[in-house]
């Protein structure tokens, strides 16, 4: 669709230059957060006599489009609040949205792991397969969720993403929770996405393992023994002494709170911990893989 703009033709957006950005009907919380935004724009559009016609046209949206996000069937970017803030005149209300939409877009499992990562006191993770995400570069991540088949749409790959690196902000917390991660020597060789990334990611792991808080260490591949072969670990500690672990070796991967299981995880993961590099011959080795990519 396009418009008389005043300086020329303006080509209005349509559900097709914004594919993905559906609401997850299973994810109550996004549902309530997306419907109360739409409401708030149309009940906006309306008090200033505003067709969704004209609106669209002024925030550059197809009228489709437009109705679409205020029927709360469509996650509203960023920009598009912002715009449509300036156009009814809201006063900074409908902008002010943004933060609760930002997390809409995140899945909503990745949404109550950055939860609980914002509460723990102390992070044991090891991951046998990837970089842990909490350690990975945008560029990194981003390279690792191309590779993925059958492919997930840009646009997917894009809000994945986002949610890795706003999980990310644990690491600026203050008080800042201790944190442990075990690498496996083979993730920080094999070049996924190119070995411009691959380096800027082990730049990146040297900056983090020098964190105060944060041990990070290597299992070399020479190990003849190793006890994370039945699979990755995530320990997460609270406050008030409570804990919850995952690991594919217990439970089968479902969350457990239960104290023998998680002894079983934390005895591993200890296990691990012994077998591998320690951090400062792992930032050595590191600093060392640096050289050679």
């Amino acid at each position: 669709m396009s418009v008389d703009g005043g300086t020329g033709v303006r080509r209005l957006k349509s559900e097709a230059d914004e594919p993905g950005w559906e609401v997850d009907p299973d994810d109550d919380w996004g549902v309530a957060v997306i419907a109360t935004v739409g409401r708030q724009v149309k009940l906006r559009r309306e008090a200033v006599g505003m067709r969704a016609t004209d609106f669209g046209t002024a925030v550059g949206y197809g009228e489709d489009l437009v109705y679409k996000i205020e029927g709360g069937k469509r996650i509203p970017r960023p920009e598009f609040l912002d715009r449509a803030d300036e156009v009814l005149r809201a006063g900074g209300l409908l902008s002010a949205m943004k933060e609760d939409v930002a997390k809409v877009r995140y899945p909503k499992k990745v949404r109550e792991l950055a939860k609980l990562e914002a509460q723990a006191v102390e992070l044991q993770l090891y991951d046998p397969l990837n970089i842990h995400g909490l350690l990975q570069t945008p560029e990194y991540a981003r390279g690792l969720l191309l590779m993925r088949r059958p492919a997930y749409s840009q646009d997917e790959v894009e809000r994945m993403v986002a949610g890795r690196m706003a999980r990310k902000s644990v690491f600026e917390r203050d008080p800042a929770p201790e944190m442990g991660f075990v690498l496996e020597e083979w993730t920080l060789r094999r070049p996924l996405g190119g070995r411009t990334r691959l380096r800027a990611q082990l730049e990146h792991l040297l900056a983090v393992a020098h964190m105060r808080h944060v041990e990070l260490q290597v299992m070399p591949m020479d190990r003849e023994e190793h006890a994370g072969l039945a699979g990755g670990i995530e320990v997460l500690k609270f406050a008030d002494g409570t804990a919850v672990g995952r690991s594919l070796a217990v439970a089968n991967g479902r969350p457990v709170t239960e104290r023998k299981q998680l002894h079983i995880l934390e005895l591993r993961y200890g296990i691990i911990r012994a077998q591998a590099f320690t951090p400062r011959e792992s930032r050595a080795f590191i600093e060392q893989l640096l050289g050679e990519t």
